[in-house]
Formats: C-alpha cells, sequence, structure tokens
C-alpha cells in the first residue's frame, strides 16, 4: 500500500530533500520537477512511499522545516503496478495495516471534529431518530441513530490532541462534543414537546417495558466494556488503514440514543430517565476517550521502536551547512 506524496521545496533544501528520499528503503517511485511549484515558489517532489515508511520521511521533511517555507500534502494510492513499488513495500519496515502516518491523524481528526453546520445537523437528525426509536421500540431506528450521528470525531481528536500535545485542536473538539450534544438534546427535547401536545406519545412509552431499546437506559457493567472495546476499535480504524471498521465502532455505543433518551426525559418531565440516560452517556464518552488515549500511546510506542533507517535530517542540515 502506497502513499503519493507531493513535497514543494525551497531550493535550498532540495538536494538534502533527494538524500533523505533516497535513504528511506520504502520509497518507489521518485520525480524532481526544478522550479515547477509557483505558490510557494520552489522544487516539486513527487514520490510513491510505502505507508510503514511514510511518517518518518515527514518527520524528515519537517525537520527540514518544508512544511513552514513549501508544503506537504499526501493522498492514498489504490493501486501500483510495478516492481519499484512491490520492492519498497517488502523493504519498508513492519506492516502497511499496521503503519501510523501521525500527521494524516492529526489533519483528519481535526477535521473531523470541527463545530460545523453539517456536524450539528447529523447529530441532531440522528438524535431525533433514537427519540423516535424509544417511542417506537425500535431496533433498527436505534441502529440507523448510531451510525448517524458523528460524535466519534471530536472524541478521537480529544485523543489525539493529548497524546500529539496539539491543544488548539483540544479545544475546538471538547467545544463541538459539548456544543453539539447540548443543541441536538434541546432540540429534540422541543420537538419531543410538540410530539406530546399532539399526543403521539406519552410518558408511558419512556418508563414502560421497551424489549428493543430498554439497553439505552439501562446502566450495567458491560455499557463501560463496550464503550471501550468501540473506543479500542475506532481508533484502530483511524490510524490504520482498515477505515470501514467505524460503522461497526457507530453501531456499538449508546452516546446518540442516549442523548435522544435525555431529550425525552426533558419533555416529560422523567428526571429518574434522565439521570439513568446522562449517565449512559457520560459512561460512554468517558469510556471511549480512555480507551482511545489508552490505543494512541501504545500504538505510539510501539511505532517510535520500529527499525525505519531514515537519517536524523536535521543533523544531515548541519553537517551541510
Amino acid at each position: 500500500m502506497l502513499l503519493q506524496l507531493r513535497v514543494t521545496v525551497p531550493p535550498d533544501r532540495t538536494q538534502a530533500v533527494r538524500e533523505l528520499f533516497d535513504a528511506c528503503p520504502g520509497i518507489a517511485h521518485l520525480a524532481i520537477l526544478p522550479g515547477a511549484s509557483i505558490a510557494p515558489a520552489g522544487d516539486l517532489v513527487l514520490a510513491d512511499v510505502a505507508r510503514e515508511s511514510a511518517d518518518s520521511v515527514i518527520a524528515g521533511l519537517r525537520q527540514l522545516h518544508v512544511d513552514r517555507d513549501g508544503g506537504i500534502a499526501m493522498e492514498a494510492v489504490d493501486a501500483a503496478v510495478s516492481r519499484s513499488a512491490e520492492r519498497a513495500e517488502k523493504a519498508a519496515p513492519g506492516d502497511a495495516s499496521d503503519a501510523v502516518v501521525w500527521e494524516q491523524v492529526v489533519r483528519t481528526t481535526a477535521a473531523d471534529s470541527a463545530l460545523s453546520i453539517s456536524y450539528l445537523a447529523f447529530l441532531t437528525i440522528a438524535t431525533l431518530l433514537a427519540a423516535i426509536a424509544i417511542v417506537n421500540d425500535s431496533a433498527i431506528l436505534t441502529v440507523g441513530a448510531m451510525v448517524l450521528g458523528p460524535e466519534f470525531g471530536p472524541l478521537a481528536a480529544l485523543a489525539v490532541a493529548v497524546v500529539h500535545h496539539r491543544a488548539p485542536i483540544g479545544r475546538s473538539a471538547a467545544t463541538t462534543l459539548v456544543l453539539g450534544f447540548v443543541v441536538a438534546i434541546a432540540v429534540t427535547a422541543v420537538a419531543a414537546l410538540v410530539g406530546r401536545g399532539l399526543g403521539w406519545f406519552s410518558a408511558t412509552d419512556l418508563t414502560g417495558d421497551r424489549p428493543a431499546t430498554g439497553f439505552i437506559t439501562s446502566l450495567d457493567r458491560w455499557s463501560l466494556v463496550v464503550a471501550v472495546l468501540a473506543g479500542i476499535a475506532g481508533v484502530l480504524s483511524l490510524t490504520s488503514a482498515k477505515s470501514g471498521a467505524l460503522v461497526g465502532v457507530f453501531i456499538s455505543v449508546t452516546t446518540v440514543p442516549a442523548a435522544g433518551a435525555m431529550a425525552l426525559a426533558l419533555s416529560l418531565g422523567e428526571w429518574r430517565e434522565f439521570g439513568e440516560a446522562a449517565a449512559q452517556l457520560g459512561i460512554n464518552l468517558v469510556g471511549i476517550l480512555v480507551a482511545a488515549l489508552s490505543t494512541l500511546l501504545v500504538q505510539q510506542t510501539v511505532w517510535r521502536r520500529m527499525p525505519t533507517r531514515v537519517p536524523d535530517m536535521a543533523r544531515v542540515v548541519r553537517q551541510r551547512s
């Protein structure tokens, strides 16, 4: 599995960047286009890199301050028909599925955790669906609400911000998470008040027997266990090449359904149910966050011990100057 790096390099560092790529065992294809970049001005370097080597290459480019005076862009290569690509993937340390490209993780989680109209809309719609699912005791609607909820993005961003000391990302993620749930619960509670006034449901729909959705407000030891497992799986899916596993994570956690139950309880004045749903929401959020933090720390420790065989480019630059 390859990543294509498109690097804009100031001319005074082009040779050092070439040395960096030449020293990396995971380089499949390399092209240097002198003067091809207009904004910012400089040379353009195109490289296909084995995913296992990409993180160390990007770290080397940052040591050369290419990110400050030029630019680094990356995208996945879906298929590469090349002997050079095969050799690069074999030579690169580790396995592509386990490789972590930390800058990619940081940028992705930062984008997913931004407070936007679309984020608020998705979370609100998911919470509305969860409330409808509880009223109708529908497991299918509950699953739909879980899948639609975007709350894992800010949780992952919080964990990444702590591990990589990115305070601005952490503040943005925390704001998005809190305000998102406040807005979603408030809108759903207002909608529930309207539905209650129209006689569409009553308090017994929340407090009565709900075989399919009773777990939403039923706290037990499994709530924390499931949240922790979901947090681990979610982080692994974000940091590895298997992002499709996120769908399974969304289905397994009870954050959005709990928010829907809180909104219903507010509109009905059922404070006991509100407390149980709030506790369920809190346990899930904390469990996911702690698991995500622990998983990222383990991955960081393991990946730092991999034999990347890429030189310290700060030392290379000092020797050249």
